[in-house]
C-alpha cells in the first residue's frame, strides 16, 4: 500500500492527465500522455485512478464530476486501478465517455475512436509488464522506472492485485537500458518502482533478485549519481540487496517499508508475511551495514478486531524502529476483501487512532530533522528552494540552484516538516 497522491494535471496539447495514487501511477501517466499524443487525442481529460482506499475512489469520482462542469465539451476518460476493478461504476457515470483498463491505458491505439464505452480486459491474463519505456517525467527532477507490476500476495485488506494482476517483472536488460538513457539525458536520480518490487525477478529465467538488478544497474550505469528504491516489502529483502546497501553509496540510504501494523495478531489477520520482531530485526540489520539509513513505513489504523492494546503496539513500533516518515491510512473496507467481513472497529475510533498515529509520526519526523542540524547533505534540487537529501529528508533552502542538480546544503534548523538549509 502506498500513500494517496493527487498530481496536478499535466497537459499534452489540450489533453489533461490527472493522476491519483502511487508513484507507479505517476510513471504510467507519462506513458498515457505519450500514447494520447500519438493517437491524436484532442480536448480530453484522462483520470488515472487509484483503488487503495474508498476515499481514493471517492476523490476520483468527485474530480470527474467537477471536470465535466468546468469543461463540458471535453472527452472524459477514466483508467487506473479503480476503473479496472469496477468499470461498471464509472461507465454508469453520465460524465464519463470511456473507461480503459490498466492493461489498455498505454496500449497502441487506446485513444483512437472505437465502439464501446468500456475497454477493460481480465488483468490476470496479462503476463508481461507494459511495453512502454518513457524518457523522463514531466516537471520532475527525478525519473521513475517501472521494474515490476502486479502482486502475488493476498493481504486481507487489499484490492490492488485485482487492479494490477499477478506479479510480472521487466527484463533486466530493458531496465538497465532505460536507466542508462535517463542518466544520459541528465537525470541525477532514478527511482525503481512497481507494485511489489522486492518480488522482481521471481518470474524470470533463473529467478534473479532485486539486489542483483540493483548491482547490475549501478555497474552498467556508472554516471548515474543516485539510485533509489520505492516502497518495499520487509519480508523479501534479499542478501544481494543488503550487500548493495552496505557497499554502494549511490544506492540511497532510504527504505520505505510496507509494515502496515506493529501487532502480531493484526499482522496475522492481515495475512502479512512478517512479524513485529522481524520488522525490528530487519531495520537493525540494515542500520548495522548502513547507519545513515532513514526508514519510512505504511501503517493502517483501526484494522478490524484491533483493540487499544494492539493499536498501542503499532504506536510503540514507530519509536522502537526509529522510523522517520509515516504514511498513515485509516482502515477502509474494500468490497470483496476478507477483512471487509471481519468485525469492524467503529468509524470514530478508526479516525481517532489515525490522528494519534499521525501525531506519533509528526514527533518521529521532528526528531529525525533535529538530528540533521549541523550536517551537510547532498540535496537533489526539485524546484527553487526545495531539495531532497540522500535519506529523503525534505530541505527548504536559501540560495540559487538549478532544478535537477545536486547541491551541497548545510542544515541550520527545521520547521517540524522540513529541514532548513543554506548552500554550503
Amino acid at each position: 500500500m502506498t500513500s494517496l497522491v493527487i498530481e496536478r494535471p499535466a497537459r499534452v496539447s489540450d489533453v489533461d492527465v490527472v493522476t491519483f495514487g502511487c508513484r507507479l501511477n505517476a510513471y504510467e501517466s507519462e506513458a498515457i500522455r505519450t500514447r494520447a499524443a500519438e493517437d491524436g487525442l484532442q480536448d480530453a481529460i484522462v483520470f488515472n485512478t487509484c483503488a487503495v482506499t474508498g476515499e481514493a475512489v471517492r476523490q476520483a469520482r468527485q474530480a470527474i464530476r467537477k471536470a465535466r462542469r468546468e469543461r463540458p465539451g471535453a472527452r472524459v476518460i477514466v483508467t487506473g486501478c479503480a476503473a479496472q476493478i469496477d468499470p461498471a461504476a464509472f461507465a454508469a457515470m453520465p460524465e464519463v465517455d470511456l473507461v480503459l483498463g490498466n492493461a489498455e491505458k498505454a496500449a497502441p491505439g487506446a485513444y483512437l475512436p472505437a465502439e464501446g464505452r468500456v475497454r477493460v480486459n481480465d488483468i490476470f491474463s496479462v503476463r508481461e509488464t507494459a511495453g512502454h519505456l518513457i524518457d523522463g517525467l514531466t516537471d520532475r527532477a527525478r525519473a521513475y522506472v517501472e521494474v515490476q507490476n502486479g502482486c502475488d500476495h493476498r493481504c486481507t485488506f487489499c484490492v490492488i492485485p485485482y487492479g494490477r494482476g499477478n506479479s510480472r517483472s521487466a527484463a533486466a536488460g530493458e531496465v538497465v537500458d532505460q536507466v542508462r538513457r535517463l542518466s544520459a539525458q541528465g537525470y541525477k536520480e532514478v527511482v525503481l518502482t512497481g507494485v511489489d518490487i522486492t518480488s522482481w525477478g521471481s518470474d524470470l529465467p533463473g529467478a534473479p533478485t532485486l539486489g542483483q538488478l540493483v548491482a547490475r544497474i549501478l555497474k552498467l550505469a556508472p554516471d548515474l549519481p543516485r539510485l533509489r528504491l520505492s516502497s518495499i516489502d520487509a519480508a523479501e529483502i534479499d542478501p544481494d540487496l543488503m550487500r548493495c546497501l552496505a557497499s554502494e553509496e549511490r544506492l540511497q540510504p532510504h527504505l520505505h517499508l510496507s509494515l502496515q501494523a506493529g501487532d502480531d495478531m493484526i499482522l496475522k489477520r492481515m495475512k502479512r508475511r512478517h512479524s513485529r520482531q522481524q520488522s525490528l530485526d530487519l531495520i537493525a540489520a540494515v542500520r548495522a551495514v548502513r547507519p545513515d539509513t532513514a526508514f519510512g513505513a505504511d501503517l493502517i489504523a483501526g484494522f478490524p478486531t484491533e483493540t487499544e492494546e494492539m493499536f498501542d503496539n503499532t504506536q510503540k513500533l514507530v519509536d522502537e524502529a526509529g522510523l522517520a516518515y509515516l504514511h498513515v491510512f485509516p482502515y477502509s473496507a474494500r468490497p470483496g476483501t476478507p477483512a471487509a467481513k471481519m468485525p469492524p472497529v467503529s468509524g470514530k475510533v478508526v479516525k481517532d487512532r489515525a490522528l494519534r498515529l499521525r501525531q506519533r509520526g509528526d514527533a518521529a519526523l521532528a526528531r529525525h530533522l533535529q538530528a540533521k542540524i549541523g550536517s551537510t547533505v547532498q540535496g537533489l534540487v526539485e524546484r527553487a528552494g526545495l531539495a531532497r537529501a540522500e535519506d529523503f529528508t525534505e530541505l527548504a533552502f536559501v540560495g540559487e540552484a538549478e532544478p535537477g542538480s545536486i547541491a551541497a546544503l548545510r542544515v541550520t534548523g527545521h520547521n517540524s516538516r522540513q529541514a532548513i538549509a543554506v548552500l554550503a
